[in-house]
């Protein structure tokens, strides 16, 4: 009888359950896999480092809207995988991270990329983390792995294969392959918080839906677009969630911090709040009411219903997927006709445009002759073809371009989030051209941010992946940079300037194009010889770094008395005095 190595079972099933795309970088313990991937009919996507790995199954996941599979070695390759792990796990995206390990039979023997133990260092920043000891284990075992991950709240999963299982053997015909899991049924809202919700609906004057990642699915967008129509109710994403609507849809009112203009600066806080698969904390203001008004009425929806009530109780709680919830909603509304919200859909509308607006008149190149950031991330902004999925990675480089940018549709705009996790950019850009052969992908890049997996030009031009990298290049890291000005003062700067690097050149000695940027007017032709070249390409825009970005002074805590120590991107220290 014909037998099968572990790396040939590995392969074998994964295959059986619908992966065509692996994310990998090579390491001994996975040769038995690896040479299994071809006769199975698995792409191998190999990138220059572990972490960039892991980001691209991460961002093949969103955009397919389906599992990603990271295989990487054991060891150094395993710790190098964490920080991509820990940020799936905050993000809640469904990757399925594989790491080889040293052999069983050697525990305790201090033995090569061995001597500690990545299940349980891999188990905090999972919904699963486990070892196979046993060759006939695989194919059942990857199968829970991938249910756990797409099952309820999505998130990363771990398995940890010996190398002695790798390649140990069974008897081929003892393999059982599994079936690909039926996830279709997902949780729907009771009767009863239907009618609450519409009612309290009825009843607002300034209503708002909140959307986070948990309405990225295909069905939520189309239930949510519907329902905004219906009801005239305008929705706003956070950071996670740009393309649930789509950008010109009448009642896409951007970013939450629309409303946050709303509240401060027009003086009308919104009275009802539908918040939908979006977590409370950091990307919806925290604890300071700047996006959800501790006035407003609340309606939480989301899947986990641990995150419901967190930071404040809501006055309606569902525990449902986003998608049902809304159909739900849908259905329930029959022929009902809703009144127009003409007055609070203008003034959203004028408050989505505030900051553009308060920017407009700023020059295009600045005294030191640098291009304006507004206008370089604008020129860039405008210029991609409108089908192009965006990767940001950046402090103020992505808040500038974020501005403008727009989203081809769920999944496809995605950049640094719970985390802020510096160094996503390449990776998720590889995973984004994987998930979407011959269609156009951006990585948007600081350029702080490129340095950290720089070497993922070399990835992009082996494989030939025609991803269009921008880098606002403006010699230093922005938003620390314009933190310590803001509290420190400009004299007391420390670490945070960079080299004006030509990174164009760095690009093209991996064997992708390169061009410099020094003028506005020069943006939009670059970009749209590189998109049309079918090359990977690196445009070096060079900006002033001098300009600060105003969501930093936002974000390093505003003194409201001498009783408060002001410190960057969390609530201001209280003084306790005696």
């Amino acid at each position: 009888m014909a037998q099968l190595s572990g790396g040939a079972v590995l392969a074998k099933s994964l295959r059986a359950l619908g992966v065509r795309e692996v994310f990998a970088l090579h390491g001994g313990h996975l040769d038995s896999f690896l040479v299994a991937c071809a006769g199975e009919h698995i792409r191998l996507t190999d990138t220059r480092h572990e972490a960039s790995a892991g980001f691209a199954a991460t961002a093949y996941a969103r955009a397919r809207q389906s599992i990603g599979v990271c295989v990487i070695t054991a060891g150094p390759g395993f710790t190098n995988s964490l920080t991509a792990m820990t940020d799936a796990y905050l993000d809640a995206a469904p990757v399925l991270f594989i790491t080889g390990s040293p052999p069983l039979r050697e525990v305790e023997t201090n033995p090569l990329q061995g001597g500690f133990d990545q299940v349980a260092m891999a188990a905090p920043v999972t919904k699963w983390s486990h070892r196979i000891t046993n060759v006939e284990r695989i194919p059942d075992l990857i199968d829970k792995a991938m249910r756990t991950a797409l099952s309820g709240r999505p998130g990363p999963v771990y398995l940890d294969v010996p190398i002695d299982i790798m390649f140990g053997l069974m008897d081929e015909g003892d393999l059982v392959l599994p079936t690909q899991p039926d996830l279709s049924a997902r949780p729907a809202p009771p009767h009863d918080a239907v009618t609450r919700i519409l009612s309290m609906l009825a009843e607002a004057s300034r209503p708002a839906i909140i959307v986070g990642g948990g309405a990225l699915s295909l069905l939520a967008a189309k239930e949510i677009a519907a329902f905004a129509s219906r009801t005239h109710t305008p929705v706003v994403n956070n950071a996670k969630a740009n393309g649930v609507l789509d950008r010109d849809h009448p009642y896409n009112a951007g970013g939450v911090g629309t409303l946050g203009a709303a509240i401060v600066g027009a003086k009308q806080p919104p009275d009802l709040i539908i918040q939908v698969g979006a977590r409370a904390g950091l990307l919806l203001g925290g604890r300071s009411g700047a996006v959800i008004p501790d006035a407003a009425k609340l309606v939480q929806i989301d899947i986990n219903a641990a995150e419901i009530g967190r930071l404040r109780g809501a006055d309606v709680a569902v525990a449902a997927d986003s998608g049902e919830a809304f159909r739900a909603l849908n259905a329930a509304l029959g022929t009902k006709k809703w009144a127009p919200r003409d007055a609070w859909m203008g003034l959203l509308a004028q408050c989505r445009n505030q900051m553009a607006d308060a920017l407009a008149d700023a020059p295009l190149h600045t005294e030191a002759g640098l291009m304006h950031p507004f206008h370089a991330a604008r020129a860039v902004a405008e210029a991609l073809a409108p089908d192009t999925a965006i990767a940001y990675d950046g402090g103020e480089s992505s808040a500038w371009f974020n501005i403008f940018g727009r989203s081809a549709g769920p999944g496809l705009y995605m950049g640094n989030g719970y985390l802020g996790t510096l160094g996503v950019g390449q990776g998720f850009a590889i995973g984004l051209a994987r998930a979407r052969p011959g269609k156009p992908v951006a990585a948007i890049m600081g350029d702080g941010a490129v340095g950290f997996q720089i070497a993922e030009f070399d990835a992009m031009a082996r494989h030939g992946l025609p991803i269009l990298t921008v880098i606002f290049n403006n010699a230093c890291w922005g938003m620390s940079r314009h933190g310590q000005e803001l509290v420190f003062g400009a004299q007391n700067l420390a670490a945070v300037q960079l080299a004006a690097t030509n990174y164009h050149i760095v690009a093209q000695g991996f064997g992708c194009d390169g061009e410099q940027i020094t003028r506005v007017g020069d943006i939009a032709p670059a970009v749209q010889r590189a998109q049309s070249s079918g090359r990977p390409t690196c445009l070096n825009v060079m900006t002033d770094g001098a300009v600060a970005h105003p969501v930093t002074a936002q974000m390093i805590g505003q003194l409201d008395s001498d009783d408060e120590i002001a410190i960057p991107y969390y609530e201001n220290i209280p003084i306790r005095r005696s």
